[in-house]
């Protein structure tokens, strides 16, 4: 006995409708991971860290892919920095101090974020 398998033409458009529906998720995933940098880098510069630092070179204090190398691997790496932002410091980076970051200047969430995302430099 033979058995024959229908064709699957009948299913392309649903293939190519499951495509375009993955497609668009991943598409507004970047996008959203987009606007969240945005919001973070806004947030930096709303209490002044780029006056000091920049992505790939030290201005005043150290560049962002230097503080991720020095933290790498850190699994308590988000709360070191968090404390050092909050209160500030002198002589890790240099003889320039880093001045403190009131709450009231920038919240927990978005220091945290702002954290994980220089980790990620």
């Amino acid at each position: 006995m033979r058995t024959t398998i229908a064709p699957l033409a009948p299913l392309a458009p649903l293939a190519r409708l499951a495509r375009l529906a993955l497609l668009a998720f991943a598409a507004s995933g970047l996008a959203g991971t987009a606007h969240a940098q945005a919001n973070i880098e806004a947030a930096m510069t709303k209490v002044g860290c780029l006056a000091c630092h920049a992505k790939d070179k030290k201005l005043v204090g150290p560049a962002y892919k230097d503080v991720a190398a020095k933290y790498k691997g850190q699994a308590d790496a988000v709360a070191k920095l968090s404390a050092k932002v909050r209160t500030g410091g002198q002589g890790a980076w240099g003889p320039v101090p880093m001045p403190p970051t009131a709450a009231d200047k920038l919240s927990d969430a978005d220091l945290k974020a702002a954290i994980e995302w220089v980790l990620k430099q």
